[in-house]
């Protein structure tokens, strides 16, 4: 029989673990938390792949043709209401394929309004896009100068650069957005070896998948730095001596890349490796395959012959 005190419990951490409470995350912290958010998201992503949904079950090679020609298509695109009924028909897809809407949509918003955002903020005004005016943001007055730059009496945002700024962050989305969709629903190594289908250099296509499959082997390995760092630290350190330990773990991972690459290289040539990677996988085209790819080229060459106007709507 235990004794009574033995089956109490404590609710709450203990003095040890309290120490840490309020604290906020250090340098290294952050940066490990991001390791960890990766791989999350990887096994999500190829659970999706996983599926029994509709791009899941099409051929690898026509989801990566149709994905290809239907980013060309998108590109040459300029009308704000095609580009996006088009990613209306990407959310659908991806509904289909029994991926959460919110999920997706996070995925790709969170880069796009960045990168798409910071390249097409200057448009806005009517220092860079003369246009009739929207809302005034300064009154300069004449003989204003920025640099060698002489700048309008007031800078203001104007209507034609907002348009061409959401179109293009519209059309930005709308590929992202087929990208995404594309490497949520195949895996990563059938998605390879389509490449090599379509006579991508194998070279090319090796580096990719020795690239995406040894990330992983290098997250682990800074994720047990970190764990080995905190276990041998009594206090916290400053940021600077944070960034310091991050610069040398660096240095420290390219020599033991370098060193890894070359007896990863022996192993594989020790073992017959000649340069192409075989796959188990093979590939079946079948009835809806070719009635996939037949839609997406009729609905591609409709976006390129709105591009060209010699569709109007």
């Amino acid at each position: 029989m235990l004794p009574e005190w033995m089956k109490e419990v404590e609710i709450g951490p203990c003095q040890c673990c309290a120490v840490n409470v309020g604290k906020k995350k250090s340098f290294v912290e952050k940066s490990i938390s991001g390791v960890l958010n990766f791989f999350q998201e990887s096994l999500i992503s190829e659970d999706f792949a996983k599926r029994d949904g509709l791009l899941q079950s099409l051929d690898p090679r026509v989801k990566l043709i149709s994905a290809i020609v239907l980013v060309v298509a998108v590109s040459l695109t300029r009308d704000i209401r095609v580009l996006f009924v088009s990613y209306l028909l990407i959310l659908l897809f991806a509904y289909l394929s029994k991926i959460e809407i919110l999920f997706f949509i996070k995925r790709v918003w969170v880069f796009v309004p960045i990168f798409a955002g910071i390249i097409v903020l200057p448009i806005l005004f009517n220092v860079f896009m003369a246009g009739d005016s929207l809302i005034t943001v300064a009154t300069l007055g004449s003989g204003a100068h920025l640099g060698p730059i002489l700048l309008p009496s007031t800078i203001y945002i104007t209507r034609q650069g907002t348009m061409f700024a959401i179109t293009f962050i519209l059309r930005v989305a709308t590929c992202v957005s087929i990208a995404v969709l594309l490497f949520l629903t195949t895996q990563r190594d059938v998605l390879f070896k389509s490449l090599r289908s379509l006579h991508v250099p194998k070279v090319y296509v090796l580096t990719l998948d020795m690239c995406y499959r040894y990330i992983f082997l290098l997250m682990d390995t800074v994720r047990d730095f970190f764990t080995a760092k905190k276990s041998r630290t009594i206090s916290s350190l400053s940021v600077r001596d944070e960034q310091r330990w991050v610069a040398g773990r660096v240095g420290y991972m390219l020599v033991k890349s370098l060193d890894m690459s070359n007896k990863v290289h022996d192993a594989m040539i020790s073992r017959g490796f000649n340069g192409d990677v075989k796959l188990l996988h093979d590939y079946a085209v079948r009835k809806r395959d070719y009635a996939a790819i037949a839609t997406m080229l009729m609905f591609s060459s409709v976006l390129a012959l709105i591009s060209q106007n010699i569709i109007r709507i």
